[in-house]
C-alpha cells in the first residue's frame, strides 16, 4: 500500500515569515509535526512519502503513484486544500483527511472520501481496521481525550529537515482557560493531557539523532498549563540534557501571561533553554479582556508582566485582538501604545474572529451577527465573520492604522531598541552552531536590509547603537530586523487592497503607511 501525506500550501501571512526565510535559504518556518505523526500511526509495511507545499510542489505523478492521498490542513490552508482535492478527484484517488480545518468544517468536504476527525489517537485505528476489513466508513469522529504518553515520535525521515529553520514537537495539549474566541478548548480540551518527560527527551534525542542543531518549537496551546509537572520533572530534565549535548538545542512556545508570576518556573525555563514565549495579550482594554473571559490577563499590569519576562531572558511575541464589542475608539491608539512601550517586536494584530464551536461563535449565531463565508483563518487580512458593533469603516481603518504604524521601519526599529534594553538573555550561541545557511543569511540582511529595505536609515541607526553599546546582541538584532522586513512586505501586500468590503456594507480604504497613529482613529463607534 502506497499512501502520500500531504500538507498544503500555508498562505503568504505575517505569521509565514516567508520573506524573512529567504535570507537564511529556508523554505518554511515548521515541518507539518502532525503530519509526520501520523506517519509513524500508519502500518510500517505502507510506502510513505510526505510532501509539504510550502518546501515543495506536489506533481501529478505523485498523486498517480499512490493508492491513497491523506492530507491534514489548517483553517488557513483552506484554499490550497480545496485545490489538492480537485486534484485527486480528477486522478481518480482516494482522499483521507483529518486535522483542524476537516474536524471544524467536515459538512463543507462532503467529497472527501474518508473524514478521520477529532484526535488521530482515537479515530486513526479505528478507520485503519475498518479499511483493512474492506468496510471503511466515511466519517471517524470521537469525543474521547486521549492519554498522549501513547503518541509515538514523529516519523522525521520522510522530510528534508534543512528546508525548515525550526522543528516542532508537542509535549501537552489543552489549556485550562476559557477565551471565548479560542477554539483550542474545542479541539483539545481544557485539561492538559501531558507526554512523559521521557518522551519528551526522547524526540528531542530523535531530532538531535538527525543531526538537527537549530531551534524547537513546542507547539503546546499553553506550555504552563501544568506548572507543578513541569517544575518537578519536565524542565529538570531538560537541563540536565542540555548540559549532556554538545551542542544544545534553543527552544521557544506558547504561554499564558500567568507565566509573569512564577519566578521559579521561568529561572527553569530560560536554565532549560527556552529563550522566546508567544504570549495572546489581546488587548489592554480591561472591559474587552472580561467580554472575551481573558481572566488570566485582567486586573494586572500587563507592561510590567511583559518587561519582567523579559528581564528573565525570554523575548515575549504577542498576540493583539481588535473588534471586541467593548473596544473604545481609543483602542488603534492604545494598542500602538502599549505594542510601543513594551517593545514586543513581534507584535501580531489581528481582528477578532469566531471560529465554528467556539462559544463566541455560538453567542453571535444567537444575535443573528455571523457572516458565515467571512472566516478565513487568517484574522490578518482584513476579514472577518460577524458583523461588529463599532462602525465598520473606523474598525478597518484603525486596525489598517495599527498594523501602518507598527511595522513602519521608524517604530519598529524603536522597538526593537526597547526591547534590547530589558533583554537580559542567558543563552549564548556557540561558533560550531553557526551553519552556512546562518551566515549567507547575514550577508543576505545586510543587503536587504541597508541596501534595498525603505528602511535602511534605521535599520544602520541601529545596528550602530548595538555594535557599540551591546555587540553580543547584534545577531538577534538582525534576525528581529529581518521580521520586520517580512511583516512590511505583507502590509504592503495588504494595503494594495484599497478597498475591502466588511460586514455592514460599508468600503474601508486603507490609510497609508506610516500614518501619525496620536492623530487618527477618534471617530465615535
Amino acid at each position: 500500500m502506497k499512501v502520500l501525506l500531504v500538507y498544503p500550501a500555508y498562505p503568504d501571512t505575517f505569521w509565514s515569515f516567508k520573506h524573512a526565510l529567504k535570507m537564511i535559504l529556508k523554505k518554511a518556518s515548521f515541518p507539518p509535526l502532525g503530519l509526520l505523526t501520523i506517519a509513524s500511526m500508519i502500518p510500517s509495511q505502507w510506502e510513505k512519502k510526505v510532501v509539504d507545499m510550502s518546501v515543495s510542489p506536489l506533481k501529478d505523478a505523485d498523486i498517480k503513484g499512490a493508492d491513497y492521498v491523506l492530507i491534514s490542513a489548517m483553517i488557513v490552508q483552506r484554499e490550497s486544500t480545496h485545490q489538492i482535492i480537485a486534484r485527486c478527484k480528477a486522478l481518480g484517488k482516494k482522499i483521507i483527511a483529518g486535522g483542524p480545518l476537516f474536524t471544524t468544517e467536515c459538512e463543507e468536504f462532503s467529497d472527501v472520501d474518508y473524514l478521520v476527525l477529532d484526535e488521530a489517537e482515537v479515530t486513526l485505528p479505528l478507520f485503519l481496521a475498518d479499511l483493512e476489513k474492506g468496510c471503511a466508513r466515511h466519517i471517524y469522529t470521537s469525543q474521547e481525550r486521549p492519554d498522549i504518553t501513547h503518541t509515538p515520535i514523529p516519523k522525521w525521515s520522510l522530510i528534508k529537515m534543512g528546508k525548515y529553520s525550526s522543528m516542532s514537537i508537542q509535549y501537552s495539549r489543552g489549556c485550562p482557560f476559557d477565551c471565548e474566541f479560542c477554539d483550542i478548548v474545542i479541539l483539545n480540551g481544557h485539561k492538559p493531557r501531558t507526554k512523559s518527560t521521557e518522551q519528551v527527551l526522547l524526540e528531542l534525542d530523535a531530532l538531535y539523532d538527525h543531526n538537527w542543531r537549530g531551534s524547537v518549537f513546542f507547539v503546546d496551546d499553553n506550555f504552563i498549563g501544568n506548572k507543578k509537572k513541569l517544575k518537578e520533572e519536565v524542565l529538570p530534565a531538560l537541563v540536565r540534557w542540555r548540559k549532556s549535548k554538545r551542542q544544545p538545542l534553543p527552544f521557544f512556545t506558547e504561554a499564558s501571561i500567568n507565566l509573569a508570576d512564577d519566578d521559579e518556573l521561568m529561572n527553569l525555563m530560560v536554565k532549560a533553554g527556552f529563550d522566546r514565549v508567544f504570549i495572546g495579550i489581546e488587548t489592554p482594554n480591561e472591559d474587552s479582556l472580561a467580554e472575551c473571559n481573558k481572566t488570566q490577563n485582567k486586573n494586572r499590569d500587563l507592561v510590567a508582566a511583559v518587561k519582567k519576562i523579559q528581564n528573565f531572558g525570554m523575548e515575549v511575541q504577542g498576540g493583539f485582538i481588535v473588534g471586541f464589542d467593548s473596544d473604545p475608539a481609543s483602542i488603534f491608539h492604545r494598542q500602538i501604545e502599549f505594542i510601543q512601550k513594551t517593545g514586543i517586536v513581534t507584535a501580531m494584530v489581528g481582528l477578532l474572529n469566531a471560529p465554528r464551536g467556539t462559544r463566541l461563535y455560538e453567542r453571535l449565531k444567537k444575535e443573528d451577527r455571523l457572516v458565515e463565508e467571512g472566516f478565513t483563518g487568517d484574522n490578518t487580512d482584513c476579514s472577518m465573520n460577524f458583523v461588529p458593533k463599532m462602525k465598520s469603516e473606523t474598525l478597518i481603518n484603525g486596525y489598517r492604522n495599527i498594523l501602518n504604524t507598527i511595522y513602519a521601519p521608524k517604530q519598529y526599529y524603536e522597538r526593537i531598541a526597547t526591547f534590547l534594553k530589558e533583554f537580559h538573555p542567558h543563552n549564548k550561541v556557540k561558533v560550531g552552531q553557526i551553519k552556512l545557511a546562518y551566515v549567507a543569511g547575514f550577508f543576505n540582511s545586510i543587503w536587504a536590509l541597508g541596501v534595498v529595505d525603505r528602511g535602511r536609515k534605521y535599520f544602520w541607526r541601529l545596528m550602530l547603537k548595538v555594535i557599540v553599546k551591546r555587540p553580543k546582541s547584534l545577531p538577534l538584532s538582525i534576525v528581529l530586523s529581518a521580521y520586520g522586513f517580512h511583516f512590511r512586505k505583507v502590509n504592503d501586500k495588504i494595503n494594495k487592497k484599497r478597498k475591502v468590503t466588511v460586514p455592514g456594507g460599508l468600503a474601508a480604504s486603507a490609510i497609508p503607511a506610516g500614518a501619525d497613529y496620536t492623530a487618527k482613529n477618534r471617530e465615535s463607534r
